[in-house]
């Protein structure tokens, strides 16, 4: 008996080693190592432009940048606090817009008209929304706005970045409400709460943190934005006096000074797109917390 046994150990070593290098565990290990060859190679960009703009843009970095203005040709030092305060402002005027609309809108399509013909019409209207491209929405936006006030402002630009993050928001949100336990809904109903009691106290406080999420990447995607503001918020070389007149920021402060010939202010246009991108970070940073959370 014991002889069977150790004359059987070496065929199945032999068989499990034969297994081991068979074609199918090979072609997995292949296509194993071409997978993470690809996912590195698509992370090298993302990496080169970070270091780059990080090499490019930190020399400038200081309180002055936040505090002073853009400086004229020729002339050293400024800043581009105009700019940075005028996104702020942008971003903030559109996400007062979009974002309660876009979280009505949700709850609406996923509470009260869900698997219905106007859900799938509002739906697709959504996904062909969020495939315009910026700039035509900046088109939209002057058309509406500028021609209508006579001068280009920053609400004209929130309008515009408003439009941009309502698919996001919108689709963001609706699907969080939708991940939202059916059980939540059939035990504030067993209590006696309405439909619309247990949609605003139990449901939508249960789907906050994705929804969240969503309004974080509409907030990054918006700070970004150049084309738009172009056609809207202008810009200004100066402090923005109200928010009905033409106001500066960090993308299209970037656009205009990143093509002039003047040292100084190419350096501005690195510190200004560096700044786009911690912004961005933060956001992003912010959309993981929150999910997280959840």
């Amino acid at each position: 008996m014991a002889t069977q046994e150790f004359s059987a150990s070496p065929a199945l070593a032999r068989g499990l080693k034969k297994s081991h290098m068979s074609p199918r565990t090979l072609f997995s290990s292949i296509m194993t190592a071409i997978a993470l060859v690809c996912a590195v190679l698509a992370l090298l960009p993302l990496f080169a432009v970070l270091i780059y703009v990080l090499v490019q843009g930190v020399a400038r970095l200081g309180p002055d940048l936040f505090t002073q203005l853009p400086p004229p040709p020729l002339v050293k030092g400024g800043g581009f606090g105009n700019a940075f305060f005028g996104t702020l402002l942008t971003v903030g005027i559109a996400s007062a817009i979009s974002i309660p609309f876009g979280v009505l809108a949700a709850i609406f399509l996923s509470e009260f008209a869900r698997d219905t013909k106007l859900a799938e019409a509002i739906d697709f209207l959504t996904n062909v929304l969020s495939g315009v491209p910026s700039i035509v929405i900046g088109v939209f936006a002057y058309s509406i706005v500028v021609l209508r006030t006579g001068t280009f402002s920053a609400v004209a630009g929130g309008v515009a970045l408003s439009v941009l993050m309502l698919p996001t928001i919108v689709r963001t949100a609706a699907e969080s409400i939708e991940a939202v336990p059916r059980d939540y809904r059939q035990a504030a109903i067993g209590l006696g709460a309405t439909r619309l009691q247990t949609t605003l106290r139990v449901v939508l406080p249960a789907a906050i943190p994705a929804i969240v999420t969503g309004v974080m990447l509409a907030i990054a995607r918006a700070a970004g934005e150049t084309a738009p503001l172009i056609f809207t918020s202008l810009f200004n070389q100066y402090w923005s006096r109200g928010v009905w007149e033409p106001t500066a920021s960090l993308a299209v402060l970037v656009f205009n000074f990143a093509i002039v010939p003047y040292k100084n202010q190419q350096q501005l246009a690195w510190s200004g797109a560096l700044v786009l991108v911690f912004l961005v970070l933060i956001t992003s940073i912010l959309a993981r917390w929150a999910t997280r959370r959840r």
